[in-house]
């Protein structure tokens, strides 16, 4: 059985493949603005700075190179951020994997314009500390969901500059999130108290969305990015409310 489920897993490396035009692997670096509000910590909004860490790898398939991509993003961002009286701050610290596999229409629009659009699943946790809140300091972000990305690009030229512009959407519908119940602490979690902590998320309670938009300049065998990022982060359940929004510069080069 586990010789078999090497097979089978080989196979579908090798099916995913790295033929096409399509091959963008890429280190990127966000930096800008973010706003948290988070009433399990506190029931204001606070804003600051937003930086993250991405690496981004792009390929069409083996199976159909001219029909299908694939696309891996891996990334850690933090924001730390203060209220308006700058009398308490608010650190998090996020990690996320996201997946997809995209169905591609080359020339769609005007013979110049790719569009592409398909599945895509995502992965993401971690923390937001409090420096002031001595009862509960820390509050645990942690969801997994399904759902669409679409994206569409042109190839074109700067003077004598050869680039590719880009716009890309992730849109989850629907995926599983933690969260604790109103006022209920993290240490009567850890003596047992479980219940209603896993939650069904849709746009009836949760709404994720971020949005690229930006252009990679191809320099020989090496492509430098400049773009525009945005995330939006929305969910209210158990009588508490996440509303988390970020905009950012995105810089990156492959190497």
């Amino acid at each position: 059985m586990k010789r078999l489920l090497t097979y089978l897993l080989a196979a579908f490396v090798v099916s995913l493949g790295t033929a096409g035009q399509e091959n963008v692997s890429l280190f990127t670096i966000d930096a800008g603005y973010a706003s948290i509000h988070d009433s399990y910590l506190t029931p204001i909004t606070y804003g600051g700075t937003d930086l993250a860490l991405g690496y981004e790898v792009m390929r069409n398939t083996r199976f159909a190179p001219d029909k299908w991509l694939w696309q891996l993003g891996v990334g850690a961002d933090y924001n730390y951020v203060e209220n308006d009286a700058r009398n308490n701050n608010l650190h998090k610290l996020m990690g996320d994997i996201t997946f997809d596999m995209q169905r591609q229409w080359r020339g769609a629009i005007a013979h110049r314009v790719n569009l592409s659009a398909g599945p895509m699943t995502q992965l993401r946790a971690g923390i937001i500390y409090d420096e002031v809140n001595s009862n509960n300091p820390v509050s645990v972000r942690a969801h997994w969901n399904v759902g669409a990305t679409g994206m569409a690009s042109m190839d074109t030229r700067l003077w004598r500059l050869s680039m590719t512009l880009r716009y890309q959407v992730h849109l989850p519908v629907i995926g599983v999130f933690f969260a604790p119940e109103y006022d209920e602490s993290y240490y009567e979690i850890y003596l047992g108290n479980h219940k209603n902590l896993a939650h069904l998320g849709w746009w009836g309670n949760r709404l994720d969305m971020t949005h690229y938009v930006g252009a990679d300049l191809h320099l020989g065998k090496t492509t430098l990015r400049v773009g525009y990022r945005a995330r939006l982060e929305h969910w209210t359940v158990n009588n508490l409310k996440v509303h988390d929004v970020s905009h950012s510069l995105v810089l990156g080069i492959s190497l």
